[in-house]
């Protein structure tokens, strides 16, 4: 356990005068590691410490959300002061509310003024703001421009244009010697990535959200299963077998070493392909995802937020932290460096950041009306909810069960849940 020494606490108001007369305090601080998404937690954080003379420690969780959250729990549930500040998924604040600071009281009531009021909202739990928004998220689909050009096609609008272009264009570069070509890659593993995957296919298709915004499940339906079919069908054709095991990294890995014509994947992995030692750069297109033939594209809600634990030692300082963390001017270098969508609208419309990452222009409405998982109707119900849903969706593209049965089942393993009460 990291030994933390408080000798007087910094309030927000005045934080400058104070910070100079303070002791120096140590906190610790959880940051993801995905892509550049540690780095440039670490550059922040060390902004944060010369302004303040505190000091941080960054730990590095696991990759995939499902573990982190299994990881949080544990601490929290033991009270341990051991993480002060906690990055946590936009599906969590219902699950974990009860062991954060209220950053209202900690940073005042207009702490999270001029955020996306939706994430605030979903943020906010029995009045209480539990965490403060730090990016926001949404699926997107890559895809090879250069590539698609060449062989006179236009960017995908639907599942089934896009698995034809992919066969197609496939089928071609293996042919010219390109053996490890494949048509499309994604997040596979049965884990809260394929919750995101998996939801999108099935809302694209008119088959629902898995449960309804009143509670109500509405999982088992023939959209829902062809969706899931159509996803199974591309494992072993357009898609290589071990994508059941990738998570977001695998597939970027693939699709960045100039290996598959599509890929779906979060907004942060632009910065990457575009880098200097990436093998796609300049030859990267991104647009919204395709759609089923009886839906729309839809965008799975994602993005992170900081929190504060309940347990900490040092609460002002800690809060401190994620208000300077969730700042403009750290969001805008975030955007700008790492393509991390901003909680701010402002930021949509600032010339540099749109110069970065000219899509956040155009994919605007995708980032703001992106499909929620069905966290809010579930409540502490969710991560079950998830797992099982993620599960049956892995059946079916691992060829155990059809989309008609992994639905019929899931409906079943969901009341049984429900009868607990969400």
């Amino acid at each position: 356990m990291l030994k933390k020494t408080l000798i007087s606490a910094i309030a927000l108001a005045g934080a400058a005068a104070s910070a100079s007369q303070a002791q120096a305090e140590e906190l610790t601080i959880s940051c993801g590691a995905v892509g550049a998404e540690l780095a440039l937690c670490e550059q922040g954080v060390e902004a944060w410490e010369e302004k303040t003379g505190h000091t941080v420690n960054i730990v590095s969780t696991p990759n995939s959300s499902t573990e982190r959250l299994s990881l949080y729990q544990q601490i929290l549930s033991a009270r341990s002061s051991d993480i002060d500040v906690m990055q946590i998924d936009v599906v969590w604040p219902g699950l974990l509310a009860n062991h954060l600071l209220d950053l209202n009281e900690a940073l005042g009531k207009d702490a999270a003024g001029g955020h996306f009021e939706t994430i605030v909202a979903n943020n906010t739990v029995d009045d209480r703001l539990v965490a403060m928004p730090w990016f926001t998220d949404a699926g997107v689909l890559y895809y090879r421009k250069d590539l698609l050009e060449e062989h006179g096609v236009e960017a995908p609008e639907t599942w089934e244009q896009m698995t034809k272009i992919a066969t197609e264009i496939q089928a071609a570069e293996r042919e010219a010697g390109n053996d490890g070509m494949w048509g499309y890659v994604f997040q596979g593993r049965a884990y809260e990535g394929l919750t995101c995957n998996a939801l999108e296919w099935i809302a694209s298709y008119g088959g629902g959200t898995i449960v309804d915004a009143d509670g109500e499940i509405t999982i088992d339906n023939a959209r829902a299963a062809e969706a899931l079919d159509l996803a199974a069908s591309w494992i072993g054709n357009i898609t290589p077998e071990g994508a059941l095991n990738y998570t977001e990294e695998e597939a970027r890995g693939v699709f960045q070493s100039g290996n598959a014509v599509f890929m779906r994947n979060w907004p942060y992995a632009w910065s990457l392909a575009q880098s200097e030692d990436s093998k796609v750069r300049d030859k990267v297109g991104v647009v919204k995802l395709p759609h089923g033939p009886e839906g729309e594209s839809a965008a799975t809600l994602g993005g992170w937020n900081l929190a504060v634990s309940k347990y900490t030692e040092s609460p002002e300082v800690a809060a401190d932290l994620v208000a300077f963390l969730t700042s403009e001017a750290e969001q805008r270098r975030r955007a700008i460096e790492g393509a991390y969508n901003p909680t701010l609208a402002a930021l949509y419309e600032d010339e540099q950041v749109l110069e970065a990452v000219p899509f956040f222009g155009t994919l605007y409405d995708t980032f703001t009306n992106a499909v929620a998982r069905p966290s809010a109707p579930t409540g502490d119900n969710y991560g079950r909810v998830s797992n099982s849903f993620f599960n049956a969706a892995h059946s079916v593209l691992s060829g155990d069960q059809t989309g008609a049965e992994a639905v019929s089942q899931l409906d079943s393993e969901l009341s049984r849940i429900k009868r607990r009460r969400w």
